[in-house]
């Protein structure tokens, strides 16, 4: 797709074949959880199994967060051969680091406290859990390399090979999962295992199809790119990305002190997951600013105002529709008590959903102008309120359960979008000055 940005020629179908491609590959990523998840229950002692992957992959989960953040590094700073080598070297660093750390955590008895005291592992889970998270490392060079190459895919708006390559990438997995199930090798090793190779199946297509943009359409030389610019903007999105993965935890630790604290739990991480599930789609949002806001913003602003209700209107009608009740229980299969308190708790992520894709395009504008440093502010102060507000809800309302974690959610991603949209009104402001100025 090829857009002449000096004429500002931009529609809302180059719009949707731009965006819609990126939708889909981050839904369609969920899916490798589900086959992981799917062929691990399928183990002799299956909730052994599942429960040491998942001490595993939820520390991965968050020391992966420094390098998932050079796919958006890479498609707001690299516009030549010359600058991506530089960020290629940059990410050096962090990936040592992170590795050394990881290594650190899998063969010695560092780690094993962490699962034991951190995690709440048991003692016979802990050889398991390292083993697993031993192989699970490993993705971590293939993401940020994938990141990379991704970044570079984006820039060049070719999108619609982030989905294909996720496509590709289950297929494969399918298959690897149903020579585990059929030659009955079943155990935690199996989920990291099926994990890596889905994460290299990638990783390698987007290697040869980002390699292929640069050697073709990235020759010219633009301003050098430093270091110095690739930290100003990677630390505070590596903050911004991390306290993002605290929240959930921070939640759960407040929601043990409701009335029924399983119901409470259960509830609000049903209901959660659900609603990620919808956002999803729009994790992207930010990508619109960095690639086609500068070629067209009156178009972009009203294809974000249209696309931005879809997942409110979707949990709309889960909420407040018979449709959410079969869905409760014939797609996520909670009991009929589960199922009516989960749907309390959803309506107050309405709000979520109605600011989250805001919270993104906004982003995507301080990532543009390079300002990530207010995008991590939002985020502290993001995290503060839900912390305060929780605290507060379950203290006076313990009877609330789970839809206590939902306000706090909700509420705190509601701060966050009135102090990204301040911030921005002010570089706009800002900017019209210079403007008038100038004339």
């Amino acid at each position: 797709m090829t857009l002449k940005a000096s004429e500002g020629h931009l529609s809302y179908r180059q719009l949707s074949s731009f965006f819609i491609p990126l939708g889909f590959s981050a839904s369609l990523t969920s899916i490798t959880h589900v086959i992981i998840n799917g062929t691990l229950s399928r183990g002799e002692n299956a909730a052994f199994i599942i429960a040491c992957y998942a001490v595993a992959f939820a520390l991965f989960g968050i020391i992966e967060r420094p390098i998932i953040v050079f796919r958006q590094t890479c498609s707001a700073l690299v516009k030549d051969v010359h600058s991506f080598k530089v960020l290629s070297l940059f990410m050096v660093i962090p990936m040592v680091l992170i590795i050394g750390f990881s290594m650190t955590m899998a063969f010695t008895s560092f780690g094993d406290w962490v699962y034991m005291n951190l995690f709440n592992a048991d003692a016979n889970m802990v050889n398991t859990i390292s083993d697993t998270f031993a192989i699970i490392l490993f993705v971590i060079i293939f993401s940020g390399v994938r990141g990379l190459y991704q970044g570079v895919i984006i820039n060049h708006l070719e999108t619609k090979w982030l989905t294909i390559m996720v496509v590709i990438r289950l297929i494969i997995m399918l298959l690897v999962a149903y020579s585990f199930v059929y030659f009955d090798y079943i155990t935690s090793l199996s989920g990291a295992i099926l994990f890596l190779v889905g994460m290299s199946i990638e990783c390698a297509i987007s290697v040869w199809k980002g390699h292929g943009i640069l050697k073709l359409s990235y020759r010219k030389k633009s301003k050098d790119l430093r270091n110095g610019e690739i930290a100003k903007f990677y630390v505070p999105l590596v903050f911004y990305f991390v306290i993002q993965t605290v929240l959930v935890p921070v939640i759960y630790v407040f929601l043990a002190k409701t009335n029924n604290i399983e119901m409470g739990i259960a509830s609000f991480a049903l209901a959660f997951s659900i609603t990620q599930m919808l956002l999803s789609f729009f994790m992207y949002t930010h990508q619109l600013v960095l690639q086609l806001y500068e070629v067209n913003r009156q178009k972009v602003i009203r294809f974000i105002i249209y696309i931005s209700l879809l997942p409110t209107l979707a949990l709309v009608l889960l909420c407040y529709t018979p449709a959410g009740t079969w869905f409760m229980g014939e797609v996520m299969g909670a009991n009929e008590e589960l199922a009516q308190t989960t749907i309390v708790v959803l309506k107050f992520f309405i709000i979520k959903t109605l600011v989250f894709p805001w919270v993104d395009f906004l982003n995507g504008y301080l990532m543009l102008y390079r300002k990530t440093k207010r995008m991590a502010i939002a985020q502290i102060l993001n995290l503060i309120t839900v912390i305060v507000t929780v605290s507060l809800l379950v203290t006076f309302f313990p009877s609330w359960n789970g839809v206590n974690g939902s306000i706090a959610t909700s509420l705190g991603e509601l701060v966050a979008l009135v102090i990204v949209l301040t911030v921005v009104l002010r570089m706009m402001g800002k900017g019209e000055r210079r403007v008038r100025q100038s004339n």
